[in-house]
């Protein structure tokens, strides 16, 4: 995706708008990010952490469905809910190694698209999740979700920059 496709959010939207705006900006970052790369490239962690652009794109596809599709509407779907997560609780991160540069982008592309379906069947930023809370047993409401969303890819896509400069020297987006 171009940097110049990425439309900035809106500066007086209402409180809905503005925080899918904002969701969507960080999505479309991380695509920008990862663009381009082949399969070493996406799989090159930079040191001294682990992280790579590949586990990146699968670990954010899970955390789409996780909060989107299992919180907010009670599902589970594949390929997650067979994982064996007490074996590796990094599993999204560490099994995207054995994914081609295409397999990780169409699972994070379908996530998205599933997500935004979970977001458009609830009319209110109050709507309550299907599942509570494990910390508190309360449940979750769609604005605290989408407030978290938007705070987990602001940290990603700041590993992001680190990790893509140090793959081909790429900055800026």
């Amino acid at each position: 995706m171009d940097t110049e496709q990425r439309g900035f959010p809106p500066n007086n939207a209402d409180e809905r708008t503005t925080l899918l705006a904002f969701l969507d900006w960080h999505r479309d970052t991380l695509r920008i990010k990862t663009a381009g790369l082949d399969a070493a490239q996406l799989g090159t962690a930079h040191a001294p952490s682990d992280l790579t652009l590949g586990g990146m794109l699968k670990h954010l596809a899970y955390v789409e469905n996780w909060w989107f599709r299992s919180v907010m509407a009670g599902h589970s779907d594949e390929p997650w809910a067979s994982v064996d997560w007490d074996a590796d609780e990094d599993w999204d991160w560490h099994s995207a190694a054995h994914d081609t540069p295409g397999q990780l982008r169409d699972l994070y592309d379908a996530e998205v698209d599933k997500a935004d379906a979970v977001i458009a069947s609830f009319t209110s930023l109050d709507a309550p999740s299907a599942r509570p809370s494990g910390r508190t047993g309360e449940h979750f409401n769609l604005r605290w979700v989408l407030v978290h969303l938007v705070e987990e890819y602001a940290r990603h896509n700041g590993h992001a920059d680190l990790i893509r400069e140090a793959v081909d020297g790429s900055v800026g987006a």
